[in-house]
């Protein structure tokens, strides 16, 4: 059985607690939103929070929080950053939280999130929904990202191996796609190009920021943290047109954090149209 309770939570004066027991889920509702808090019931967090912004701060300025949010790509420094630090509507039912945000009525643009935790698993399935509510088409791509504790290791499935060569099961075709950002060093200690992963740390002892995107066929993502692991699943739909040079995935690190960013295909929203992208999260020991 799913529970929700109105909790105080690091700073928030307001925030909403599901949990089954297994799991825990924190999410505020004084600003955002953002979910806060995942992790075992008792566990470790494996949300960064940022303590300077650990409590609302309507100023009129875009504030992380951290945790996981709803954005939108590509990004954009007039666009993006579009300050969300109103009080959420919110309700629930049927195990399901569904978080209405304020219209970000400059930006053409209505978010809405559904979270939804079962009974008896660590699985939670968050629904990301963009609405045009403009008066003229908008291009975008539903933007998701998980801002993650320090100290862990984020593992992205490398494309399966194939030989080369022109006979069967052989192939002359590229399969993989990587995007780099140019701040990225790939001799960076943080990284490791493996076959069967990419791998990138977060370490606070290494200086400097790490960014790269890929088209992950695979559909998922690993953040291992103190002998728990953190899995991120969302879609891959071939042929699509992604934001940034073709990324379904994004991330990102630097001292004190480590992002996993998922992104939908580009859409063109007609006035009243909207889109959703789902993540499914979960959680091993």
């Amino acid at each position: 059985m799913v529970e929700l309770n109105e909790i105080k939570f690091g700073g928030f004066e307001k925030a909403l607690e599901m949990t089954n027991g297994i799991v825990r889920l924190v999410i505020s509702v004084e600003a955002g939103p953002r979910v806060l808090f995942y992790g075992f019931t008792g566990g470790q967090n494996f949300f960064h929070i940022f303590e300077n912004e650990a409590a609302p701060l309507d100023d009129g300025v875009w504030h992380s929080y951290g945790g996981h949010r709803l954005w939108y790509a590509p990004e954009d420094i007039n666009r993006t950053y579009y300050p969300d630090n109103k009080p959420v509507a919110w309700s629930f039912e049927n195990n399901t939280l569904l978080l209405d945000c304020p219209d970000e009525s400059s930006r053409q643009l209505g978010k809405r999130i559904a979270i939804t935790l079962k009974d008896d698993s660590t699985l939670v399935k968050v629904d990301h929904t963009l609405k045009n509510i403009g008066l003229w088409p908008l291009e975008v791509s539903v933007w998701c990202l998980s801002v993650m504790a320090e100290g862990g290791t984020l593992k992205v499935p490398q494309s399966d191996y194939v030989p080369h060569g022109g006979g069967p099961g052989e192939t002359f075709l590229p399969s993989r796609k990587l995007v780099l950002w140019p701040f990225t060093d790939m001799g960076d200690v943080r990284f490791k190009w493996g076959s069967k992963f990419i791998e990138m740390r977060q370490d606070n002892s290494v200086p400097g920021k790490l960014k790269f995107g890929a088209l992950n066929e695979h559909g998922y993502a690993l953040y291992e943290l103190n002998g728990e692991t953190f899995r991120k699943d969302y879609p891959y739909i071939a042929d699509a047109n992604y934001p940034d040079m073709g990324c379904n995935s994004e991330f990102y690190t630097q001292d004190g954090f480590l992002e996993i960013e998922s992104l939908s295909p580009m859409v063109r929203l007609a006035e009243g149209a909207e889109v959703t992208h789902t993540e499914y999260w979960s959680l091993s020991r």
